[in-house]
């Protein structure tokens, strides 16, 4: 199969412009993705797809590969496809599974990448997806940038919200409190057709894209991780995320370069 992992990013970002380069540790938040991106055993390719020449530049004089895309996409999964297909176009090669890992994750690890692709590997009828990963305070559960999940028991999304799913005053202190983590893999065919769909109401409401899926009749596979990470999506994130990762293990291969 060919396997590969596309990071979409841009500058304009609309809580924290300008953030794929924001660094952390000295390095780049987008620099720490690609490079504990670039490890994973399971991707044949790793991309960075962006509308942003300083983007490109900033790859370039890492040695990562990244390309361009058009500045009018509003969703990542957009850019993701369009750079797929001018991936396959310059390498007359067609993709199996495309990986759309945010950029705003710099705390990845590879095997989450691994992790996430299995059942898609093992199971040709699974379309679509997902990490999930526990909620570790009541502070987390609420909050409105974290997306929260519910699946069922064979592990398919039930739901997605960024309001506290299952709900806390009704007697789910004892049940799992589960956040989406946004490494998604998708097959080639379904990424062109997910964003082909229409926009869904619940989809819109909820800032999710996922449940474009949902409400279209299909199913998000979720695969449960245990790796503590967290996005970023302010400046106090990033401020939280650095300290978290001052003594990350990982951090030191990045200064032997790109496998």
């Amino acid at each position: 199969m060919n396997i590969i992992g596309i990071i979409p990013a841009r500058m304009a970002s609309t809580r924290f412009p300008g953030k794929p380069l924001a660094k952390i540790l000295g390095i780049p938040m987008l620099g720490h993705v690609y490079y504990r991106s670039h490890m994973s055993k399971s991707l044949d390719n790793l991309y960075v797809a962006t509308c942003d020449q300083e983007i490109v530049d900033y790859m370039n004089s890492i040695g990562g590969k990244a390309l361009m895309t058009t500045d009018t996409h509003e969703r990542a999964s957009d850019r993701t496809a369009e750079a797929m297909l001018k991936i396959e176009s310059e390498t007359g090669q067609r993709t199996d599974i495309v990986v759309m890992i945010q950029g705003d994750e710099p705390m990845v690890y590879p095997d989450m990448i691994d992790e996430a692709m299995r059942p898609l590997i093992e199971d040709e009828q699974i379309m679509v997806s997902n990490l999930m990963a526990p909620l570790r305070t009541r502070e987390e559960h609420e909050d409105p940038n974290e997306v929260k999940v519910v699946a069922d028991r064979r592990g398919f999304a039930l739901y997605f919200s960024r309001e506290p799913i299952p709900s806390w005053k009704k007697g789910a202190k004892n049940l799992p409190m589960l956040k989406q983590v946004c490494i998604i893999p998708f097959r080639r065919d379904f990424l062109i057709t997910f964003n082909q769909l229409d926009p869904t109401p619940l989809e819109i409401v909820e800032s999710v894209d996922m449940l474009r899926v949902l409400e279209h009749g299909y199913r998000v596979k979720m695969v449960h991780t245990d790796k503590d990470t967290y996005s970023v999506d302010t400046i106090d994130d990033l401020k939280r995320v650095e300290k978290l990762m001052e003594h990350n293990p990982l951090i030191k291969k990045y200064k032997l370069g790109l496998k």
